[in-house]
């Protein structure tokens, strides 16, 4: 997970928004979210409490800000799998990209449950796939002709794979990551290919 936030902004407030996300999460490896203050984050980063509230509501609005980065990869992933693979190979994507992602980033995974941070990191994640899946499966539907709302379909699959994420990790990501996407990708698949029975390709 590379916590990097960016925006509008210039240099030097770009500098300092990095400095307070590298602060944050070295602080997290080293000790509970919740036991971590913004004085200390402040501190971390070598920059005073008030230049922290010029960027930054609270902690909260800090930890959050730091996965506009993880959102603009997942993007990235998605519209490069769109070019070489075409729609079909490109609405479960976001599984092989985060199991892939998160292997790599177990040991600070494991920091963030530790306290309250993980359940904001892995919303953060949910609301980004929901955005992924909801715009493909409304332009899917209306190119099969299906009038009804896709949003509980968007809702089971999304669900369904953060459930799974949160399992495999919480056990040490034990599984090759490979092996995850590929279970999840045929079980969603399938679902898929029953609300959607007049997909041409009988891919997702």
């Amino acid at each position: 997970m590379n916590f990097a936030g960016h925006g509008n902004v210039d240099r030097r407030a770009l500098r300092t928004r990095q400095a307070l996300h590298q602060a944050l999460i070295q602080l997290i490896v080293e000790r509970d979210y919740d036991e971590i203050s913004v004085m200390d984050i402040a501190e971390a980063a070598n920059v005073g409490r008030s230049t922290f509230y010029a960027h930054f509501t609270d902690k909260d609005d800090l930890l959050r800000s730091g996965t506009v980065h993880f959102r603009d990869m997942l993007l990235k992933d998605h519209a490069t799998r769109h070019k070489s693979d075409g729609p079909d190979g490109q609405l479960l994507s976001f599984s092989r990209f985060m199991t892939e992602h998160l292997s790599e980033r177990k040991d600070l995974y494991r920091a963030l449950k530790r306290g309250r941070a993980g359940p904001i990191i892995m919303e953060a994640f949910r609301l980004y796939v929901c955005e992924l899946v909801r715009a493909d499966l409304s332009a899917r539907a209306a190119k099969a002709g299906h009038p009804h709302d896709t949003e509980l379909a968007v809702q089971f699959i999304v669900g369904a794979f953060m459930s799974v994420l949160s399992w495999w990790m919480d056990r040490g990501a034990k599984e090759d990551p490979a092996d995850i996407d590929r279970a999840f990708t045929a079980l969603a698949s399938d679902g898929f290919l029953r609300l959607f029975p007049g997909n041409a390709s009988g891919h997702v």
